[in-house]
């Protein structure tokens, strides 16, 4: 018995950080309008390319942008 070939394999998928901001044809973050939170997606999209270890930091510092951010909404 014989079985098909499966054909090329897609590529991995996006990592978690690469699928939290969407970039248009060019590869840039696409803004929201709101400028700390445009540059919390630039951050984490800079981080995307540092190894596992470095982006801590700029997970941490973009969850607390966010944090600060949305609670000034609520003000």
């Amino acid at each position: 018995m014989t079985f098909p070939h499966p054909g090329p394999r897609p590529g991995p998928p996006p990592s978690p950080v690469e699928a939290s901001y969407r970039t248009d044809e060019n590869g840039t973050v696409e803004e929201t309008g709101h400028p700390a939170v445009d540059a919390v997606l630039r951050s984490l999209a800079n981080a995307a390319r540092l190894a596992p270890a470095e982006q801590i930091a700029e997970f941490e510092a973009a969850h607390q942008v966010l944090q600060e951010t949305l609670a000034s909404i609520d003000r």
